[in-house]
């Protein structure tokens, strides 16, 4: 009886199958692509904000403008020091998109003259909607 060897690169039994995964990296793909069209990206303030407490706070809507104002009086808007002037343009520019409310993170150590300098602004702007962002804990 004859041994036949087996050469490099030549399969070993000729009744070898091989798993095709290019209909499983479709797959992948797809759904990738699906998670990244349906997330909803939250826009930050850019700041550590040290909120202050209520007791009737509540949660609001995901998309939303968030405007944070440091102890020290500086206005934040996605993570740039957009001061107090720059928050009537930037507010109008994002309601003429959306309309959507404006949440202000003002720090519990910020001066209230700061807090409602941007809440007139933001509704200057033309938002209808202005919040203060608390926390309950």
């Amino acid at each position: 009886m004859a041994r036949r060897f087996q050469r490099f690169g030549e399969p070993a039994n000729e009744s070898a199958s091989e798993i095709n995964i290019s209909p499983l990296i479709d797959v992948v793909f797809i759904l990738l692509i699906f998670f990244i069209v349906t997330t909803v990206f939250v826009e930050e303030t850019g700041v550590e904000i040290d909120k202050p407490r209520a007791a009737t706070q509540q949660d609001l809507e995901k998309n939303s403008i968030l405007i944070g104002i440091t102890p020290a009086g500086q206005v934040f808007y996605g993570g740039r020091d957009i001061g107090v002037a720059g928050v009537r343009t930037t507010v109008s520019r994002l309601l003429k998109q959306e309309s959507m409310p404006v949440i202000i993170q003002a720090d519990r150590d910020t001066p209230t003259e700061s807090t409602v300098q941007v809440l007139d602004a933001a509704k200057l702007a033309g938002a209808t909607q202005v919040f203060v962002s608390t926390t309950n804990d």
